[in-house]
């Protein structure tokens, strides 16, 4: 094959276009996916390299050392290998040699807190967490977590490093759990213990923020936020070095007249706490401003129609999701930039955003609905719906792969192809042969190769597993193979892998 023009160059300089082709590759070797697509679109000699043979065997051979060769046999080269091997694993689309778990325990209660961490399965059951470790060789894998008096309302994971709090303790990818109750406190917990208990909180607390304020920023303050019954939002610190957590509370914001529903972190301003309440009033606070008036750190309000599903902010943007309407308001004007209702649907019961490519899915009675938000107009459309269900849609998520949904009046949960809709695999949330466990969806989390999913009973629930990551057979079917995606967008060569 030709080699690619090298740009021109003085005769006395040398530059990394004198390293011989081999060296380079060797060198391209130790960079990152996302690294090795910035390498690409440097110039075509650099795209050249970076699409090389000798840059994704090894890469193959590491993620998948017993598939190399009847993959890469099929393929017009080692990277479209692992391109489609990559795409097929994330999409569920295998049928052999799935890694399949499950678990089942006595607990009462429906709960959709559910948590997917790297080997680590948190999920809730009335006012207990149960810890789940998914590499247990079958000796107490499960860990009852019992140290809240009435029901648990909300569960988020945040990343250790981010704070002061485990400087000396935490790996660099651990997270930490912080938990809400109806007993009107939070709490902290590290390695399957209660590491803090914050009160302050006079009512049942409702939920948490999305993200810790002030991440990324120069301030090693970072605090978590809360939402009350009474329409209060409460910020904690985490630099506290109080056990009971006492001298955390830093402000309470009063400003909403019912009960908090959600609360994001504002992407571009990470100060910037975005809250909604129950009579779907939303307000945006400065929390980094020096004001001793709380009431004066609301720096945005707006509302919505109908009774508010959740908010979730990126960059600029805060996506709400309200009765049948989905509206995106731009942070920086209150101005809403999109706004759209879904006809003959009496409400969403769950939805998820893919930012990086302007989407909103939205679940339905019985079925998804897929908007692109860069087609603003009078009456915008769902670009793509997807049926297949018996009951309200109440788990959904999607990343740049797929769109997974689950009903609790189903026994499965189905897949889909995010560019086109197509239906990609219909996975049973019961274990086959065991008709006595229960059936139906209660809650569902998905992170990259594997999913996990929750059913409830009257007195059992099940917790299932799979992992799809070494796999083997794909499920194809003659939608799939027809599949053109609805959007336009540019391709990159790690496309997908950052979300």
């Amino acid at each position: 094959m030709e080699q690619p023009s090298l740009p021109p160059k003085s005769p006395s300089s040398k530059s990394v276009y004198d390293l011989e082709f081999d060296v380079l590759t060797h060198c391209v070797n130790h960079l990152s996916l996302s690294d090795l697509s910035n390498f690409a679109r440097t110039c075509k000699f650099f795209k050249s390299i970076a699409y090389s043979d000798s840059v994704w065997r090894p890469l193959f051979r590491n993620q998948w050392p017993k598939l190399e060769s009847s993959s890469i046999s099929r393929a017009s080269s080692v990277r479209n290998a692992y391109l489609d091997r990559h795409a097929a694993v994330q999409q569920f689309k295998l049928e052999e040699d799935v890694i399949e778990k499950y678990w089942s325990f006595q607990g009462s209660g429906d709960s959709r807190c559910l948590l997917l961490d790297k080997d680590e399965i948190f999920l809730t059951s009335g006012s207990m967490i149960v810890k789940i470790n998914c590499l247990s060789d079958g000796s107490h894998p499960l860990v009852y977590m019992r140290d809240h008096n009435a029901k648990i309302t909300c569960m988020r994971l945040f990343l250790a490093s981010k704070t002061s709090l485990f400087r000396n303790e935490a790996g660099h990818k651990d997270n930490f759990l912080v938990t809400s109750s109806c007993d009107h406190s939070i709490r902290l917990w590290w390695k399957g213990h209660c590491y803090r208990n914050f009160k302050g909180h006079n009512v049942p607390v409702t939920t948490l923020s999305d993200k810790l304020l002030g991440e990324g920023s120069s301030s090693t303050d970072n605090l978590i936020a809360s939402g009350g019954e009474d329409g209060t939002v409460r910020l904690w610190s985490l630099r506290s070095n109080s056990k009971r957590g006492q001298r955390a509370l830093r402000a309470t914001l009063k400003g909403h007249g019912r009960a908090i529903k959600s609360l994001s972190v504002s992407g571009y301003k990470t100060s910037l706490l975005v809250s909604i309440s129950r009579d779907a009033k939303i307000k945006v606070w400065d929390t980094a401003a020096s004001s001793s008036a709380c009431s004066s750190r609301c720096v945005g309000d707006s509302s919505v129609n109908g009774p508010p599903l959740g908010i979730k902010c990126f960059e600029s943007l805060c996506y709400v999701a309200a009765g049948t309407s989905i509206t995106a308001i731009d942070l920086r004007t209150m101005e809403k930039v999109f706004s759209a209702a879904a006809a003959c649907q009496s409400q969403f019961y769950s939805f998820d955003v893919l930012p990086s490519k302007s989407l909103v899915c939205t679940g339905g009675r019985d079925k998804a609905m897929l908007w692109d938000v860069r087609r603003s107009g009078t009456n915008p459309e769902p670009v793509i719906e997807m049926e297949g269900h018996c009951g309200p849609l109440s788990s959904l998520h999607m990343d740049s792969y797929k769109i997974v949904t689950g009903s609790v009046a189903d026994s499965y949960c189905n897949v889909w192809d995010t560019s086109c809709g197509t239906p990609l695999n219909s996975l049973p949330v019961g274990i086959p042969h065991e008709p006595e466990l229960p059936i139906g969806c209660s809650a569902m989390a998905v992170s990259g190769s594997r999913i996990v999913t929750t059913t409830c009973g009257e007195e059992a629930r099940l917790v299932y597993l799979r992992d799809f990551m070494n796999a083997t057979c794909p499920k194809l079917s003659n939608e799939d193979r027809n599949c053109t995606s609805k959007f336009w967008e540019p391709q990159g060569i790690s496309d997908g892998f950052d979300d």
